[in-house]
C-alpha cells in the first residue's frame, strides 16, 4: 500500500523556519522525483519544490528561491523540505508528491501558519 505521510507543519513567526518532512512506503521512492506543493485558502495547489530521483537536481518556486530547501534521503524514504525566513504568505497547507512517469502519489498534507 503506497503512503505519503507529511509532518513538521504547524504556527510559526514570520521570519521564523520549519522543517517539513514527508516519508514514503509501498513503492521504489528511490526511482521517482519528489515534489512539494501548496494551497493556501482560495487558491490553486501550486508547486514549491522538486527533486530528482537521486537528489542531483532541484527547482524551485521564484517565490520560494533562497528560504527553502529541498532534499531527500533515499535510505530513508524520505523528501524533507526546510523552510527559512518564512513569510505570513507562506501560509497554506502542504503537500508532498511522488511521480515517476505515469505514476503519481499524493499525500494528505500537513498546515503551515506564518503569524504574529
Amino acid at each position: 500500500q503506497v503512503q505519503l505521510v507529511e509532518s513538521g507543519g504547524g504556527l510559526v513567526q514570520p521570519g521564523g523556519s520549519l522543517r517539513l518532512s514527508c516519508a514514503a512506503s509501498g513503492f521504489t521512492f528511490s526511482s521517482y522525483v519528489m515534489s512539494w506543493y501548496r494551497q493556501a485558502p482560495g487558491k490553486e495547489r501550486e508547486l514549491v519544490a522538486s527533486i530528482t530521483s537521486t537528489g542531483g537536481t532541484t527547482n524551485y518556486a521564484d517565490s520560494v528561491k533562497g528560504r527553502f530547501t529541498i532534499s531527500r534521503d533515499n535510505a530513508k524514504n524520505t523528501v524533507y523540505l526546510q523552510m527559512n525566513t518564512l513569510k505570513s504568505e507562506d501560509t497554506a497547507v502542504y503537500y508532498c508528491k511522488a511521480r515517476l512517469m505515469r505514476s503519481e502519489y499524493w499525500g494528505q498534507g500537513t498546515q503551515v501558519t506564518v503569524s504574529s
